[in-house]
């Protein structure tokens, strides 16, 4: 696609835009009275508009029903969760019997752990990319002291080579192959937080497998931003928060994979009752039955308001598909990029660095070297919510359901005005 940075282009393209009429469907915060330009999607979506509206109908529910809300409401809360198994298992690339929603993100790593993290005194490592989300690293340290072993040992981080800022495709491989023999499970989030770096979650997979390891990913920078294959790609599990590009509100209901092959073997799990075979889970019986599905790792009832919130941003997914989305983020963050290296021709002595390979999402991280913080608070207060990352990172995400090409435009020009008064 050959790109213009002119206001002019940027209007055409959103003119011929199929995803355009999306934009209408969420609220953005305002600055001095238009809507600010939102590169955040990647930290917490925008709210849609029909939120309110599933919020209530489930408030209505609930003062008319009472505890009879369960079985008696619109959707009734009893079986709530199995509205998403198809529409989700569409954004992840599953089926429908591989996902459930449940909990948050760290809680559903901790529990998946439980039945893919099983060291033995010959494997116990786990394999991780550097800089992972802090999160991650906290599950990681912490299940490996839990079954007695010490981080520094037990964790393998895979790093960028020196002066590169992201990590060499053959670098995972090369470290999986190296340490085949101790290896217990690869875990690594699909989409780095900080990076905007899409890992090939296939290959890894392939290989960790034929080294005799488990294999997840955490994929909260990765569930609606990308195509994701997970059955395909035969990954066992993956997790995912629904509060960046799922547009779920902040906090909302967390998402688990479990591959169909490990829902009837005897793997370790916690368990709870929603878990527990339905026909009979009201009988308050001792005796976990587990249902042959991911739904098996669920533990308790599920968070109706938060699902509710779940379900109004779902619906915009099912509408669009993520082809349609993958489409027009190749070409909305191509167009970011090419106004940014347009920028850096007129200022030769400021350079705006972008430190993410073209292997990605709708993410890109920026370095702007000499200018620091200062100049990505002078961004905010010109109207552009952008992400600062320490220690010199400023992350955009110009995402293509709400986002549009004068955004990416607007930002240009935002970018060049505050670069003249430095």
């Amino acid at each position: 696609m050959k790109y213009s940075n002119t206001l002019p282009f940027s209007k055409a393209q959103d003119t011929i835009d199929p995803l355009r009429k999306f934009r209408t469907k969420f609220l953005f915060p305002k600055h001095k009275g238009k809507d600010v330009i939102y590169f955040t999607g990647n930290s917490l979506g925008l709210q849609p508009r029909s939120t309110a509206k599933y919020i209530q109908q489930e408030l209505s529910d609930w003062a008319k029903y009472g505890v009879e809300g369960h079985f008696q409401a619109k959707h009734p809360w009893f079986s709530y969760h199995e509205l998403f198994a198809k529409p989700v298992s569409k954004i992840v690339g599953a089926k429908s019997s591989e996902v459930i929603m449940m909990n948050q993100l760290t809680s559903n790593i901790h529990f998946l752990f439980v039945s893919f993290y099983c060291p033995t005194k010959e494997r116990y490592k786990i394999l991780c990319e550097a800089k992972a989300f802090p999160s991650d690293q906290y599950v990681l340290e912490s299940q490996v002291k839990f079954h007695g072993y010490a981080p520094d040992d037990a964790i393998i981080e895979v790093a960028p080579r020196k002066g590169e800022h992201t990590i060499r495709h053959e670098d995972v491989l090369s470290a999986i192959e190296k340490n085949k023999n101790e290896l217990a499970l690869v875990f690594i989030g699909g989409v780095n937080y900080y990076s905007g770096q899409v890992f090939d979650m296939q290959s890894i997979t392939e290989v960790a497998h034929n080294a005799g390891a488990m294999v997840g990913f955490d994929l909260a920078h990765a569930a609606g931003n990308i195509k994701l294959n997970l059955h395909d790609w035969n990954v066992d599990f993956a997790a995912w928060c629904t509060y960046k590009y799922l547009n779920s509100g902040p906090g909302s209901v967390g998402g688990a994979f479990v591959h169909e092959r490990h829902h009837t073997n005897d793997l370790s799990r916690f368990a709870g009752w929603w878990g527990h075979d339905k026909s009979t889970r009201f009988k308050m019986e001792k005796g976990f039955k587990p249902i042959p599905t991911a739904e098996s790792w669920a533990l308790s009832n599920v968070p109706i308001i938060s699902m509710a919130c779940h379900k109004a941003a779902v619906d915009i997914f099912e509408e669009t598909g993520m082809n349609a989305l993958a489409e027009k983020s190749k070409k909305l963050t191509g167009y970011l990029e090419f106004v940014i290296e347009e920028i850096n021709l007129n200022f030769k002595n400021k350079k705006l660095e972008i430190i993410t390979p073209k292997e990605r999402g709708c993410q890109l991280s920026m370095i702007a070297h000499g200018l620091g913080k200062p100049f990505h608070e002078q961004l905010t207060r010109q109207g552009v919510i952008a992400d600062w990352r320490e220690p010199n990172v400023i992350r955009m995400a110009p995402v293509p359901l709400y986002n549009s090409f004068e955004d990416v435009y607007r930002f240009g020009e935002i970018v060049t005005m505050s670069l003249r008064t430095k």
